[in-house]
């Protein structure tokens, strides 16, 4: 063999490596990326790696990319998965989203790996498919703590494609393999027992051991030519085969069209011959260092060294060689041809100037349906496109199925662009062929995310103008709910209410679960009020049924979170609170991180709602967790708002910290609402100022553009904001505008956060504005509400609010049952933001009670810094009474000195 059995060079990364493994098998998991141009020593780097691995007892598992197009997706960890015994069709069939697949092939490894620590090497990255680099980023997230390390090999040219979105992962390792200096050289020349000049071989090669090797083999065996030495591999590849048998060349040929791995049955029956006729072709192309041994299947010794070899090819002989091998596959896999769609497209592909392009556009199509449905988007986008090259043939109707999936693949594969570029192009055929029923399909393509709601609306508007009535009923209700949707975000309440009626009447009409489905959706957000409440109980009570008769977890989960959100809403924590065993069920049968965030963020929810303030911080802790890497802007956005909400009665934690020094950048529709919790958490803080620079950055109540679900969240928390840094012509203004909603409750969303009675925060406005005893009648009603809702974080809050209302409507008696009561429960619950304050309050009606009218007048001038003769100047008294008044609010108060009065003054506001 030319491949020595030693490792020559490279010890510095070879300790690196050794460190790692350790590391990693003590439970520090580890993602090494090794980088280098072809020839370098990548993959026999890779190799020793496997090898230190197998001496330690790991279990060591290669996914290999393949160097031509035609493989299935995901094809590197469908290797891995077989070497750890796990079934790869368990795993990436049949899952509802690309979340879930993805965080079944992180368990599957991390349950490998802790029974026995896992090594999994990924030759040749950049060369994969897109989906199989999502895995790897998914997967880079978690092995922080396990005994895994992934080590995985690709060419410095292709940096961009494979690194930017690891970079930020703590346990990234990284190794760039240089070429070999002049004493590696020689090290691997005598290791090759290659009696040749070092400083020749490096002069031709410039130190690329691939080349070292290959140059060195045509010394020794008589092919180099000092007079015409060889500019790459691939000329000294070729000048080898030069030396091989004809049968063997053509046995090496048909193997490289079938790729750099092959199977020798494949290439047989591709030659139609028998497999013992070309074993002797086989060993004499092993003896020439051309192909290895791998188990019971061949590979080239480089894919530099297959090239080489498909370069010998003319082009009728390339041709009929992969018109011979994807017949050859066909047959051979008839019975599931699933995990070789790709590979024949690819064959049928070099076939297509040729004639075949209709065949050619059949097997892209049916391999990119296939990617599609295994989840895999990415492959689909790339093989729709080339179904979509090949022109001929072509008929308008089958051009707009490809761009209508090409459009969906684009969407899933967050690629907006390309999802609206295919949804247009469908759109111009559609309506060249004045096909209201193609224009209708082209435009549910697009989405209507922040990207894309302006072409989504027009082509929406377009399609509906020309679908008549009596048209697919199934289609046209998908197209209102569709619109009803965009009206939504953009403020149109009264046009979403009517559309999504409309969408839900057609759909509940025929027997399309898509479309009911959707209709759901849609109406479901027409109603984000209060008053919406009644018909979003009956609308999760339809999404349930549905679920049970399709059985879907996926709208079971939703129909929970739907109940729950509208209890929530309702004042019903209690029953809310006993829906969540029903929603850990469904979210359990959806699995994966989307079904557990959904289930951690209502529980957050439900619990911040009824005062448990540590069970909502650490479950919004964890669905922040789960789904952040995911999708970070809605895991991110819930979990300020929940931020928000908790430091309203717990202050301001170390990940609201965190946001009070950087909030959120959120799309356009939530500007507003996340300025108002950023100025909030502002207040909060203390900030008083900065909170007062942060809201005039949201300027004027009237000006204010809030979707419909935003709206009483965004008036409840300007109330708070405006109060804090003494506006009270917005006090007033947003109490106008929260007075239709007496008697109801605030939420942010469903199953986002919940805060409070209206009626608190109508309460607190008017007190602020000196409206005492409308005040008190206020917060009278939200103490009752908050109580029966269950809301025990509230119920204190309306209460302390209530006793300062009672103090300054003059009701000091009351005041103080009710101050007493407040201090208790903040005490019990650890309501930090509020303990100071019921404090204060308590001390201030204990000792303010003990004072007469004439006292309490003394005493406020103490604190203004009068001298006894200015107290009695002010108030037509002796000084002497002045100063008797002074000595009697000192014993009564049990203080020593008058600085002590000025103080509780201060702090009491007496």
């Amino acid at each position: 063999m030319w491949v020595a059995e030693g490792m020559v060079g490279r010890r510095r990364e070879l300790d690196a490596l050794r460190g790692w493994l350790a590391a990693a098998r003590a439970g520090a998991g580890r993602v090494v990326l090794c980088s280098g141009e072809a020839g370098i020593g990548k993959s026999r780097l890779a190799q020793e790696a496997g090898r230190i691995a197998l001496a330690g007892e790991w279990t060591v598992a290669w996914g290999r990319c393949p160097e031509v197009e035609g493989a299935p997706a995901f094809w590197p960890w469908r290797q891995v998965l077989r070497a750890i015994e796990v079934e790869p069709d368990v795993v990436f069939a049949g899952r509802a989203d690309r979340f879930t697949l993805l965080e079944d092939v992180s368990d599957a490894l991390r349950q490998a790996a802790e029974h026995n620590p896992l090594l999994v090497v990924l030759d040749d990255i950049h060369r994969c498919d897109e989906p199989s680099l999502l895995v790897l980023r998914h997967l880079a997230d978690r092995v922080a703590d396990q005994r895994l390390l992934v080590f995985a090999t690709y060419r410095a040219a292709e940096l961009p494609r494979v690194l930017p979105e690891l970079m930020g992962t703590p346990a990234l390792e990284r190794i760039e393999l240089r070429p070999f200096g002049a004493d590696e050289i020689r090290e691997q020349l005598a290791a090759l027992a290659a009696g040749v000049d070092a400083a020749a071989v490096s002069e031709v090669t410039g130190g690329n051991p691939l080349f070292v090797r290959e140059v060195a083999r045509a010394m020794l065996d008589g092919t180099w030519r000092p007079s015409r030495p060889p500019r790459s591999v691939l000329d000294v590849v070729q000048a080898r085969l030069s030396r091989v048998s004809a049968d063997c060349r053509a046995m090496l040929q048909a193997a490289a069209t079938v790729g750099r791995d092959f199977q020798l049955g494949l290439v047989a029956a591709a030659r139609n011959e028998p497999i013992e006729r070309l074993l002797p072709a086989v060993d004499e192309a092993v003896e020439h260092g051309l192909i290895d041994r791998t188990g019971g299947d061949y590979r080239f010794v480089h894919v530099l060294t297959r090239d080489a070899v498909e370069a010998t090819l003319a082009t009728a002989e390339r041709l009929a060689l992969h018109r011979a091998v994807a017949d050859a596959l066909r047959e051979r896999y008839a019975d599931d041809l699933s995990e070789h769609l790709a590979d024949i497209a690819r064959h049928w592909a070099c076939l297509a100037p040729y004639g075949e392009a209709s065949t050619a556009r059949a097997w892209a199509a049916r391999a990119a349906d296939d990617a599609v449905r295994r989840l895999a988007y990415e492959e689909g986008v790339r093989l729709y496109r080339t179904a979509l090259g090949y022109d001929e043939s072509l008929s308008t109707v089958e051009r707009h199925r490809l761009l209508v999936a090409l459009g969906r693949s684009a969407y899933f594969a967050g690629d907006p662009e390309a999802c609206g570029d295919a949804a247009v192009a469908a759109m111009n055929l559609a309506r060249r062929m004045a096909s209201p029923e193609l224009m209708a399909q082209a435009a549910l393509v697009v989405e209507p995310t922040p990207d894309l709601r302006g072409l989504a609306k027009l082509l929406c508007d377009e399609a509906l103008a020309v679908l008549s009535d009596d048209s697919d009923v199934a289609l046209r209700a998908r197209l209102l709910a569709q619109r009803a949707h965009l009206a939504l975000y953009d403020g149109d309440l009264q046009l979403t209410a009517s559309l999504s009626r409309e969408a839900l009447e057609l759909a509940r009409t025929c027997a399309d679960d898509g479309a009911l489905t959707e209709a759901l959706y849609a109406r479901q957000e027409a109603c984000p009020t209060p008053t919406g409440v009644p018909e979003r109980l009956e609308l999760a009570a339809e999404m349930l049924s549905l679920a049970r008769r399709t059985d879907d977890a996926r709208l079971a989960m939703w129909g929970q979170i739907w109940r729950i959100g509208a209890l929530v809403e309702d004042g019903r924590l209690p029953d809310a609170a006993s829906e969540l065993a029903a929603l850990r069920v469904a979210a359990g049968r959806v699995g994966g991180p989307v079904g557990a965030w959904h289930l951690d963020r209502v529980v957050a929810c439900v619990s911040q709602a009824r005062g448990r303030f540590g069970d909502a911080a650490v479950a919004g802790r964890r669905a922040f967790e789960r789904m952040r890497i995911i999708e970070p802007t809605p895991a991110a956005g819930r979990y300020f708002a929940l931020h928000c909400a908790l430091a309203r009665h717990v202050g301001i934690t170390e990940d609201a910290a965190a946001y009070v020094e950087e909030p959120l950048d959120p799309p356009p529709p939530f500007v507003t609402m996340t300025r108002l919790h950023h100025a909030f958490l502002l207040l909060c803080a203390g900030r008083v100022e900065a909170a007062a620079a942060a809201y005039r950055r949201v300027g004027p109540p009237a000006t204010w553009v809030l979707p419909p679900f935003f709206v009483l969240p965004a008036h409840s928390y300007g109330v708070l904001v405006a109060e804090g840094i003494g506006r009270t012509d917005d006090v007033a203004c947003l109490l106008g505008l929260l007075e239709p909603y007496r008697g109801r409750h605030v939420t942010g969303g469903n199953g986002v956060v919940y805060l409070g009675p209206v009626d608190l925060i109508l309460g607190r406005g008017a007190d602020v504005l000196g409206d005492h005893t409308r005040a008190v009648k206020l917060l009278e009603a939200a103490v009752e509400q908050a109580d029966r809702a269950g809301a025990e974080g509230f119920a204190a809050e309306a209460r302390y609010h209530l006793a300062v209302a009672l103090l300054d409507a003059g009701d000091s008696e009351r005041a103080t049952t009710l101050a007493a009561d407040a201090d208790r429960r903040v005490r019990a619950l650890g309501m930090a933001a509020y303990t100071d304050r019921t404090a204060a309050l308590v001390t201030r009606l204990d000792r303010s009670s003990a004072l007469s009218e004439r006292e309490a007048e003394v005493a406020r001038l103490v604190g203004q810094g009068l001298t006894n003769r200015r107290i009695a100047e002010k108030l037509v008294i002796s000084e002497r009474t002045a100063e008797n008044h002074v000595q009697h609010i000192l014993a009564k108060l049990g203080f020593a000195n008058r600085s002590q009065i000025a103080a509780w003054i201060a702090r009491t506001g007496v």
